[in-house]
């Protein structure tokens, strides 16, 4: 059951994208057609799979002082192995994606599951978490590449769907209509993973607060500041009250 909950939770609860707001830059970049953000799902995907296998099985080995070298060193090996085979038998997508592939060195998703939770678990755990936030990953890409394609192009695939019914709109392949598919799709996940209910602030609102240290030892900074906050208005009201009475 947990392992499924581990899975799952990349979909919607946690994902990476809509609710962890990580990745924004590629997802924002190859979403103008969806054939892109099935390659850049799937090559991300297969690196966050390996890599969370590979620092999952070294995790007692690797020194803490040097854990995020190693991490970025793993993770910068399977990028390599994954251009090179999108180059030899997809390089249609290599050309689509461009500079997007290989940086994906620097996907905060990736380099984050290393470090929030391949780090802390076995390898069979990382494996169903690299799944979930993979899959979680690829359809916030397919989503925005689909809306994106049908309203900007017409097409969906590449295949004529709207073209001389609708006229397609320009600006869905642009900047702003990335930013505003975005926006929708972040709104829609925060309904569902909310339940309809109002947002929390602090630590009991935050989706990383399973695996965040200090929320678990009741130590946020955020909530901290908050309770500060309030301490320093109570004592201010009790002042004021105080000096009327006098």
């Amino acid at each position: 059951m947990k392992i499924i909950q581990t899975f799952t939770k990349g979909i919607v609860k946690e994902n990476p994208v809509l609710r962890l707001v990580l990745g924004t830059c590629p997802t924002l970049a190859v979403t103008t057609m969806a054939s892109n953000a099935i390659g850049m799902g799937a090559a991300a995907t297969l690196v966050l799979l390996c890599s969370n296998i590979a620092i999952s099985a070294l995790r007692k080995v690797i020194p803490d002082k040097v854990r995020i070298p190693a991490y970025i060193t793993i993770i910068a090996g399977f990028v390599t192995m994954v251009q090179m085979l999108v180059k030899a038998f997809a390089p249609a997508i290599n050309d689509s994606l461009g500079i997007f592939l290989p940086l994906i060195v620097v996907n905060c998703i990736i380099l984050g599951r290393a470090e929030m939770f391949a780090s802390k678990n076995s390898v069979v755990p990382s494996i169903f978490d690299a799944l979930g936030m993979g899959v979680g990953f690829t359809a916030t890409l397919l989503c925005m590449g689909t809306i994106r394609e049908i309203l900007g192009n017409g097409t969906w695939f590449g295949l004529p769907i709207t073209q001389g019914v609708i006229p397609p709109m320009l600006i869905m392949i642009l900047p702003p209509g990335g930013f505003f598919v975005f926006g929708i799709l972040m709104a829609l996940a925060n309904k569902l993973s909310g339940d309809g209910k109002k947002a929390e602030l602090g630590c009991a609102g935050c989706p990383m607060a399973a695996s965040c240290g200090s929320a678990n030892l009741g130590e946020c900074s955020s909530e901290k500041k908050a309770q500060t906050e309030e301490e320093t208005k109570a004592e201010a009201v009790a002042a004021v009250s105080e000096g009327g009475d006098k």
